[in-house]
């Protein structure tokens, strides 16, 4: 019997959260020969779905509907919404989400959609994955998860999670290759033209800002003196000397307030300076180090991957602007 796969849409979902692994598993029937899926969209109350682009779905199903078909969901995953944290679901909706998933195979979050599963109790102490900009919130609404912040995908146990929107197919992908072996998937991403394996996480795409001033004004300050000279040394006595405080008073308060310590806080700067050079501009990476206050192309690649995800060399390719690629590339792209 083909496994069903049933993807609760909720209020204002986001298309591609829904139409994206569904797209995946429908190439997989295809490629299977067979019909290995039995495709379904489920809906929070009865009536189309209207999705945040507008564009409306009708669903197979309502979650929880009196004299709905127990048929066993192989496959339960939620499909995120902009303002899926604070989307107050109906009991009967949540209670449909814990039965189903307490019966089915598997069951997980694309997107915001962990918020659903968060609110529904099927989060407490997992390890998961959602949306970067995403992932405070859902930490502060479900303290007990562990959130993997660069991964595309995370599978525990039962439970798979994708990050932002697109991912929803990386995780679909994966979970064609859990059933099918890695071949069909990567017929499936071959057809559809996507990463059979996306290189890097999903803190590549982040536009977080990280690094926006915050605690008291004496400190921000002098976080936009570093973030508007990231070349300058910025060692704690001389960013102490800023506020007239003493080196060991400056480190502890400004730590207490912004939550991370001034050197970690000057990294991230120019972390953040490197990637805005390598988007625009197509120096040699020993030229982008010196600008941006590492001592060498190596102390800008490590700092790089370890906020990143992705080499600096890789982050060009993938952002930057024909000019940023470098003569030969720009002249072929």
């Amino acid at each position: 019997m083909p496994k069903i796969v049933a993807i609760l849409a909720l209020p204002g979902v986001q298309l591609l959260d829904v139409s994206g692994p569904l797209d995946v598993f429908a190439q997989a029937n295809t490629e299977a020969g067979r019909t290995v899926y039995d495709l379904r969209v489920v809906a929070c109350r009865a009536g189309p779905i209207r999705s945040s682009s507008g564009v409306r779905l009708l669903p197979d199903e309502v979650a929880g509907q009196a004299g709905q078909a127990r048929e066993r969901i192989d496959t339960l995953l939620v499909a995120g919404a902009p303002d899926a944290a604070t989307l107050q679901l109906a009991p009967r909706v949540l209670d449909w989400l814990r039965v189903t998933a307490a019966r089915a195979r598997r069951y997980g979050s694309v997107c915001t959609g962990a918020f659903a599963l968060a609110a529904s109790g099927l989060l407490e102490r997992r390890r998961l994955t959602t949306h970067w900009a995403a992932v405070e919130a859902l930490a502060q609404a479900c303290p007990t998860v562990s959130i993997e912040a660069d991964s595309l995908y995370v599978r525990d146990g039962k439970l798979r999670t994708a990050a932002g929107v697109t991912a929803g197919l990386d995780l679909a992908l994966a979970l064609v290759e859990e059933d099918l072996g890695r071949e069909v998937a990567m017929r499936v991403a071959s057809q559809l033209v996507m990463f059979f394996k996306r290189p890097g996480g999903q803190l590549q795409f982040s536009r977080k800002g990280e690094t926006r001033p915050s605690g008291r004004s004496a400190l921000q300050e002098v976080q936009r003196w570093v973030a508007a000279n990231p070349a300058l040394a910025h060692r704690v006595p001389d960013l102490a000397a800023r506020v007239g405080l003493s080196p060991r008073h400056f480190a502890r308060l400004f730590q207490a307030e912004v939550g991370v310590t001034p050197a970690a806080w000057v990294e991230a700067v120019r972390v953040d300076a490197a990637r805005a050079l390598l988007e625009t501009h197509a120096e040699a990476p020993k030229r982008v180090a010196a600008r941006c206050g590492f001592a060498n192309a190596d102390t800008l690649r490590r700092a790089f991957i370890k906020h990143m995800g992705v080499t600096p060399a890789e982050y060009r390719r993938r952002f930057g602007t024909a000019g940023a690629a470098g003569p030969a590339q720009a002249r072929n792209p």
